[in-house]
């Protein structure tokens, strides 16, 4: 990845960018650069889009900043490895913390699933696509991970594509070396670049034993232990996630 510059203040815009483009700000994106940040008219900022990179740009407005300018890019647009991220919703904060982590991970998308005993019957998939880009535009990237609506388990199981490799972090299995099970499922060709991955992460109180049952009668599966002790949910999200993209995804090098 090219370096980034991380002392600039940076804006996810939804806005086609292109030089000499005019982006128009809303109300909070011109209270966060002006009364945040004490931004402005002339002042540089970074702006994104997910779609067409990331551009250098200049605060327009007379009283309080009202538009950008677009001046030139600084970045082209990437894109994440195929990495979803299916799990089992927490509550509040800690729902918060899982999305940034998730996003900062590389997971290009985020899949809530309801379990037998998920903490929560709700979710604001809105307040989940806040913090994905927030983390964006706090970390530097440039590709916006997907938030999906929650389904059944047995749903999300049913419909998703039988080629991709489901990773199952199950607190049931043999604590083996989970670095020696993805080298192993990497030299089977099953790695991001030739199949999607999904990891898969339940809730605080486990599975369910039916729910095992069902998850390892799935094609390409691959059951995971995250060590000797129990994990939180939120911690196993960045546990996986970082052994999956090391070994599996986009951390050796070859970003696709």
């Amino acid at each position: 990845m090219p370096s980034h510059d991380f002392r600039a203040p940076r804006l996810f815009v939804d806005a086609p960018l292109a030089q000499d483009a005019r982006v128009a700000l809303d109300r909070d994106q011109s209270n966060y650069l002006g009364n945040v940040l004490r931004l402005g008219a002339g002042a540089p900022i970074l702006a994104f889009n997910g779609r067409d990179g990331e551009w250098q740009a200049a605060i327009e407005g007379r009283k309080r900043p009202d538009g950008l300018v677009i001046l030139q890019q600084t970045r082209p647009q990437d894109r994440l490895p195929d990495v979803a991220y299916v799990f089992a919703p927490l509550k509040h904060a800690r729902l918060d913390y899982m999305v940034q982590k998730a996003v900062e991970m590389g997971a290009a998308t985020l899949q809530p699933v309801q379990t037998r005993f998920t903490q929560t019957s709700r979710v604001n998939t809105e307040r989940m696509r806040a913090n994905v880009t927030e983390a964006a535009e706090q970390c530097g990237i440039l590709s916006l991970a997907a938030v999906a609506e929650p389904v059944p388990l047995e749903r999300f199981l049913s419909q998703r594509a039988a080629d991709r490799l489901l990773i199952f972090c199950d607190e049931a299995a043999e604590a083996e070396s989970p670095v020696q099970s993805l080298q192993q499922a990497r030299e089977a060709g099953h790695d991001q670049g030739r199949v999607g991955i999904d990891v898969l992460i339940g809730p605080e109180g486990g599975f369910a034993e039916e729910e095992r049952a069902l998850l390892l009668r799935q094609p390409k599966i691959l059951r995971l232990a995250l060590g000797p002790r129990i994990l939180r949910a939120d911690t196993a999200a960045v546990a996986a996630l970082a052994l999956v993209q090391a070994v599996l995804g986009d951390w050796g090098g070859s970003i696709i």
